[in-house]
């Protein structure tokens, strides 16, 4: 009897004790329930020593036995489920966003002065009437070269200039590949602009890439004359560089055009009277112009002698390096957002 009263009394005093722990503010939950409850715990030591009471005993003291082991369960549940949602609204409270406060604003890209410039130009021949054509980066050597009144023995076929992939593939070194495959496919009248990259063998530095952007224009029609070619490239000078900008010809030879002509415009930093820019000379050269030969025009099937047209071409790095007086063109492909921000 003595046995039974003891056992018994050890049971609520573990009870007890085991609830204040519990209930305690910084108790560790799962090593309570590894002393009181676990194989060699407190309340599992105790109801091993029920081996000694007699038959009577057993199911009295074993009732109260898991009576405490429920009590204790359901309070370290209790308890655990109060420390989860202590530690939720801890990191509810420190992950809060005030919806009303500014947001950031996020890092944007910036417009390349190469596409800024494409862009100018493109938009100001569209106000001209022209309309733009495209044609592939990997052409024929007879679009880049034959179709364009270049023989074989010319210094440009020299595989030191041009990308050859074959014999007769390689990378195009101009854009003017377009201008014959529009002329073979339709019929006068055209005026089309036609951008994009083209690819020569030059050493990378400051005024020399392997890749590089042009930017060509071919007019066919009835009755085209030099006097048009410079009339519309007065028009784009002056859109392009200013109100107050004239142009000038200078003799030259291009196989694709005759007569050829380079053309300058008066410098735009200082208004022709001469500076850094233009080298003090008040010009400087932009583009090559002419009109289109007559071999150029009937090997597309379109006859000279009823039909004449001009072309020009251009570089957009050149443009871009004038435009906005950048000393070196490797700037240019570095993007490095800190030169692209500033245009």
């Amino acid at each position: 009897m003595d046995r039974n009263r003891i056992i018994k009394e050890i049971l609520l005093k573990i009870r007890s004790e085991a609830l204040d722990r519990i209930n305690s503010a910084d108790a560790d939950l799962e090593a309570l329930r590894v002393r009181y409850l676990g194989k060699k715990g407190e309340l599992t030591a105790v109801l091993r020593g029920m081996a000694g009471l007699s038959p009577d005993e057993r199911p009295v003291v074993g009732q109260l036995a898991n009576k405490v082991r429920a009590e204790i369960e359901n309070a370290i549940a209790e308890r655990t489920a109060v420390q989860k949602q202590k530690a939720l609204e801890a990191q509810l409270l420190a992950e809060r966003v005030d919806v009303t406060a500014p947001g950031a604003a996020p890092a944007i890209g910036h417009n390349h002065p190469l596409t800024v410039v494409r862009r100018d130009l493109e938009e100001i021949f569209l106000g001209l009437g022209f309309s733009i054509a495209e044609g592939p980066e990997v052409e024929y050597d007879y679009y880049n070269f034959q179709a364009l009144n270049i023989p074989e023995n010319h210094p440009a076929r020299d595989t030191q200039d041009t990308f050859y992939i074959t014999d007769n593939i390689l990378l195009r070194s101009q854009t003017s590949p377009v201008q014959v495959r529009v002329m073979e496919k339709q019929k006068p009248p055209i005026r089309i602009v036609s951008p994009g990259r083209v690819y020569r063998s030059d050493d990378v530095d400051a005024t020399h890439s392997p890749l590089f952007h042009q930017f060509e224009g071919l007019v066919v029609d009835r009755g085209i004359t030099m006097g048009d070619l410079k009339g519309m490239l007065e028009l784009f000078a002056k859109n392009m560089f200013g109100a107050d900008t004239r142009i000038r010809f200078r003799p030259h030879h291009f196989p694709f055009t005759e007569p050829s002509a380079e053309v300058d415009v008066s410098c735009f930093a200082c208004g022709g009277k001469g500076c850094r820019l233009c080298k003090g000379e008040g010009w400087i050269e932009i583009l090559g112009a002419g009109m289109v030969h007559p071999h150029v025009l009937s090997g597309c099937g379109i006859d000279p002698e009823e039909y004449s047209g001009f072309a020009f071409g251009l570089g957009i790095e050149r443009i871009a390096l004038l435009k906005y007086h950048i000393d070196d063109m490797r700037l240019l492909y570095e993007n490095d957002i800190r030169f692209i921000s500033q245009f």
